[in-house]
């Protein structure tokens, strides 16, 4: 068996920031390995300052490490070709205000060199998926911050990537945007996706991650899975159906007998806040209730296909998608407007000089005043210079 490469491998990776003479300035990060394997959902922690953002930049080709070797699908970041297979959703999108939600993803797609079709129907999808269908003709600039995140992770995915990076993917979002990224995060996992997951919120990355890393002071602290290190080896939790008094207390005297003197709690398990939430959501739905802000996502990520690489792109043609012109609409050319009659220059410059060399005088309310006749008969013979 063939051992695959891991789609990130970071080996003692180190980044100092110099100041203006050259000069280390800050250690932002200091001998970190990371290595994160195909399909895996991986968690990125740390406070603010422990240096996620600067991983993710140096990952993204966008800066140079100090020292350390860093490979994405076994190439450096800066390659074209692995750029073109990356999905990157911000801390902050930052989008075109002016475009609606249908124009920015059909922008996206033309980066991409993704064909007319093909991006109007990832387009749909995507609206879909996010649940901004309704809303998809209105500007950037009158959506609410967690609406303009849904779009954000729809221009993440609309290049069909391999690897996904979100930073922060449900800052701003409600409960219910924020269970159904996490969803949309596992639907991916299952098609075969590897996903790089940076977030505050450490119930999500509870709920998602197959791995995490904790840095602090540009350093791993902890890494593992999320069972191993959320286990608490010390503690024994036995969990039954309701029991009565008598029962229960004849298995707290049993432990007493066998265990000694421990100390035992016994109480009744606790629903999670966001699960009794979209509960409540759920029945309001159910009784068809209206609502003006964003939908509950319905589309289908069909064409995030499994397996499938996108197509390599060289950076002259990454330049020449952005500097080319766009495609023409597929409608009936107009008919050109009929040309404009020709000027007579030489009489429009008599005209001019005349106005400017007669004073203006004022004019009678009952009188009019009287055309210059050399002016009249060059109108009606529009050549005069050709005359004998």
């Amino acid at each position: 068996m063939t051992n695959k490469i891991p789609i990130i491998e970071v080996l003692e990776l180190s980044k100092v920031f110099d100041d203006f003479w050259g000069r280390p300035r800050v250690s932002a990060l200091s001998g970190i390995s990371l290595k994160i394997e195909e399909g895996q959902v991986f968690g990125l922690l740390g406070p603010n300052g422990s240096g996620k953002t600067t991983t993710i930049k140096i990952l993204l080709g966008l800066l140079y490490p100090t020292r350390g070797s860093v490979q994405v699908f076994g190439r450096s970041p800066r390659d074209v070709r692995t750029k073109a297979r990356i999905g990157y959703l911000p801390e902050e999108s930052y989008l075109y205000p002016f475009l609606n939600a249908e124009e920015t993803l059909d922008f996206y797609g033309r980066l991409f060199k993704l064909p007319r079709h093909q991006r109007k129907e990832r387009a749909d999808s995507l609206l879909e998926l996010v649940g901004l269908n309704v809303e998809r003709r209105r500007p950037i600039r009158e959506y609410s911050k967690g609406m303009v995140r849904r779009i954000g992770i729809a221009q993440a995915l609309i290049n069909d990537p391999d690897l996904i990076i979100l930073d922060e993917p449900t800052s701003g979002l409600d409960p219910i945007g924020s269970r159904e990224v996490k969803d949309l995060i596992l639907r991916l996992k299952q098609r075969g996706k590897t996903i790089l997951l940076c977030s505050h919120l450490l119930g999500d990355v509870e709920d998602v991650c197959d791995q995490i890393a904790i840095l602090y002071g540009g350093k791993v602290r902890k890494s593992g899975t999320v069972p191993e290190l959320l286990t608490r080896r010390s503690v024994t939790q036995i969990s039954a159906e309701r029991l009565n008094e008598g029962t229960t207390e004849k298995v707290l005297n049993l432990i007493k007998d066998e265990e000694g003197e421990k100390p035992i709690t016994v109480d009744h398990p606790t629903m999670k806040l966001e699960s009794f939430f979209l509960e409540v959501v759920q029945q309001a739905q159910l009784e068809e209730s209206d609502t003006s802000g964003a939908r509950i996502g319905e589309g289908k990520e069909s064409f995030l296909t499994e397996g499938t690489e996108a197509p390599e792109l060289s950076s002259k043609d990454v330049l020449a998608n952005l500097m080319a012109k766009p495609e023409e609409p597929e409608e009936e050319a107009e008919e050109e407007a009929p040309a404009e009659p020709e000027v007579d220059r030489a009489l429009l410059g008599d005209l001019t000089a005349q106005d400017a060399e007669e004073p203006s005088e004022e004019i009678d309310g009952d009188k009019e005043p009287e055309p210059d006749q050399s002016v009249l008969d060059r109108l009606v013979k529009p050549d005069n210079r050709k005359e004998d």
